[in-house]
């Protein structure tokens, strides 16, 4: 079992430097499917079948096909083409804020808390007991409902921008 970890992991590493070195922006949203169906194995493995098919039908299903149609709305054939990088302020600090949001990321995963794999709300049997889809649920439409409710509000309001910008461009 572990054999296939380090397989499916492999897969999602090479799949991700995919996403990032390839030019063709639709063979990197096709590299993206890849990375989500190798996280849904390593779901899998890990027992957590709800979160695997959640990540297969809305990440690698719904979300994908979002991409792919706003890369065939905006794009044309001098923007699929590469373009050289130029570096400007607003890049550099970008680069900056995502190499400290790295280190915050690294820094959690070597905290003393996160070694001792301290458990959370529900241990392992609750969640035998109960079932994860039953925690799951019942965690986010308790504690996590004001962030699920803003979460799809967020949703609505990028979707209408976006059909906003889309009636602007082609009228």
């Amino acid at each position: 079992m572990q054999v296939f970890f380090y397989i499916f992991a492999l897969l999602s590493i090479v799949s991700a430097a995919g996403v990032l070195f390839l030019r063709n922006p639709i063979h990197s949203a096709l590299s993206l499917v890849g990375t989500f169906f190798c996280l849904g194995a390593i779901y899998v493995m890990l027992n957590a079948e709800f979160v695997a098919v959640i990540q297969v039908l809305v990440y690698a299903g719904a979300i994908m096909v979002l991409f792919l149609f706003v890369l065939m709305l905006l794009s044309n054939e001098e923007g699929m083409q590469q373009h050289a990088i130029r570096w400007t302020p607003a890049k550099g600090v970008a680069a900056v804020a995502t190499l400290v949001v790295f280190l915050q990321i690294v820094s959690s995963f070597l905290s003393p808390a996160m070694r001792l794999g301290e458990p959370g709300t529900y241990d392992a049997a609750t969640v035998a007991e109960t079932g994860s889809i039953a925690v799951i649920g019942r965690l986010l439409f308790t504690e996590y409902l004001l962030p699920f409710e803003v979460i799809s509000i967020l949703l609505l309001v990028a979707v209408i921008g976006a059909v906003v910008i889309a009636k602007r461009r082609f009228n």
